[in-house]
């Protein structure tokens, strides 16, 4: 256990890092877009270009581990909209509640953490379920949404604000990209291969330290919304429960159906179904408070729910790797 806190130690101390520089005001707020364009437009996608391009692509289109987290996805969405539907709670908070329970950090920390505990191997799992979430959930969540809206032109609109995030995110075309070199055995000439790997190499820290500082701008944010905006304050179980359904309830259904598909012949192998049971321990995606904010749902107890989660992954998550490595 020691030895798994002393790789993930680190990964989370760069988060708590840019989580103290913002609110203590060393990182300005309006300097963090800036942060998060680097990580997200250059550093990211090089990294997940690197890691597609020099992953078999056999890994890349492993079909198995498609068949095991895509169910797992779907039931994480579904149970948390029937824990969390109510009066109080309408479809579109319900939904992006439901969208953060099965959305892990892959990009931003699972990737990097994961290469770092287990190797480069972790690429073509991880790189499957970074695609499933980004194309399917966040499609499933975003439709299931709008049902609250009164005629089809709000599901219309929101339906093309989604499409449009997804086409323009280029995480997605990154990844195509490098699944097309894997395939056609091709390679990047040398100072443009020098380029992609330095802006690669990047992308750990820096969007390590951007968690960091969009956990606090946007719980800074979320105690103005409390104080001021139209959502009143929510009990503490509200968002500790969808919180302890990602740390908890994600990784163990994973491993659940990951392993009995296995028992009934799906020939996934155990190496890539540890990295997919580690990316579901993941805390939830920090960008889901990004959608939360597009769609005006309430942005306050998706911030809290990304927070508390990732406060409590540095013990869950360096204890799943503990009892599956």
């Amino acid at each position: 256990m020691l030895s798994v806190v002393q790789v993930t130690l680190p990964f989370f101390a760069l988060v708590l890092l840019g989580y103290i520089a913002t609110r203590r005001g060393l990182l300005p707020i309006a300097a963090i877009p800036g942060l998060n364009a680097f990580v997200l437009f250059f550093a990211l996608p090089c990294m997940l270009f690197r890691f597609g391009a020099s992953t078999p692509i056999a890994q890349l289109l492993d079909g198995s581990v498609f068949i095991v987290y895509l169910p797992c996805a779907l039931v994480m969405v579904g149970l948390t909209i029937a824990l969390t539907r109510s009066r109080r709670t309408n479809w579109n908070n319900a939904s992006l509640g439901a969208l953060v329970a099965a959305f892990p950090n892959t990009g931003f920390m699972g990737m990097p953490m994961l290469v770092a505990l287990l190797g480069a191997k972790v690429a073509g799992p991880t790189i499957i379920t970074i695609t499933i979430d980004m194309v399917i959930t966040t499609s499933l969540c975003v439709a299931l949404s709008r049902l609250d809206a009164a005629g089809e032109h709000g599901a219309r609109v929101a339906f093309r604000k989604a499409l449009l995030g997804m086409v323009s995110n280029p995480m997605p075309w990154a990844i195509l990209l490098g699944t097309a070199f894997s395939a056609l055995n091709m390679e990047l000439l040398g100072p443009v291969a020098k380029t992609v790997e330095l802006l690669g190499n990047a992308a750990s820290p820096a969007a390590l330290f951007t968690i960091g500082a969009v956990l606090a701008r946007t719980s800074i944010a979320a105690g103005d919304a409390l104080d001021t905006g139209p959502h009143k304050a929510r009990p503490w179980q509200d968002y500790w429960l969808i919180a302890l359904l990602k740390l908890f309830l994600h990784p163990l259904l994973v491993l659940l159906v990951g392993s009995s598909a296995i028992q009934l012949g799906l020939p996934l192998d155990h190496f890539a179904l540890t990295v997919i049971v580690l990316v579901a321990a993941l805390p939830s995606a920090s960008n889901v408070a990004l959608l939360a904010e597009r769609f005006e749902a309430d942005t306050a107890r998706i911030a809290r729910i990304i927070l508390v989660s990732t406060a409590l992954a540095f013990f869950t998550f360096s204890g799943a790797v503990a009892l599956l490595t």
